[in-house]
């Protein structure tokens, strides 16, 4: 069975999203069940710092040894960071997807936006 972390919410692509810090950002990234679905990672593709997102769009692509799949920004907001490590080695998503694999850091437009988004039970009801 795979890891779903309490604290976290969740989208229907995959993802978990931190709670929002005090500076209204939050910490997005694949789940446990995504990693092991997707297989080896090879190659991770984020968007630049600074650019700004719509919620639901694609925003990178992970690959892995068994296919290709798009990144969504789960909320909408502007990048301000991304996981420069996974350049060098993308496997950390298989090996720590709830922590050193995380992908981005988002600065949300609407920090009610979390809402919208599934509870650990309601994402683990979808995956089970």
């Amino acid at each position: 069975m795979s890891t779903i972390p309490e604290e976290l919410s969740y989208t229907a692509e995959h993802e978990w999203v931190s709670a929002v810090n005090e500076d209204g950002v939050v910490r997005v990234g694949i789940t446990d069940f995504a990693q092991d679905a997707l297989g080896d990672v090879v190659y991770v593709q984020l968007p630049e710092v600074g650019v700004t997102v719509n919620a639901a769009e694609a925003v990178g692509e992970v690959e892995s040894t068994k296919s290709v799949s798009d990144i969504f920004a789960p909320l909408s907001g502007e990048i301000v960071a991304r996981n420069e490590a996974l350049d060098a080695d993308p496997g950390i998503l298989n090996s720590d997807p709830y922590g050193e694999g995380w992908l981005l850091q988002i600065r949300l437009d609407d920090l009610q936006s979390v809402d919208s988004l599934l509870s650990a039970s309601e994402y683990e009801q979808q995956v089970g």
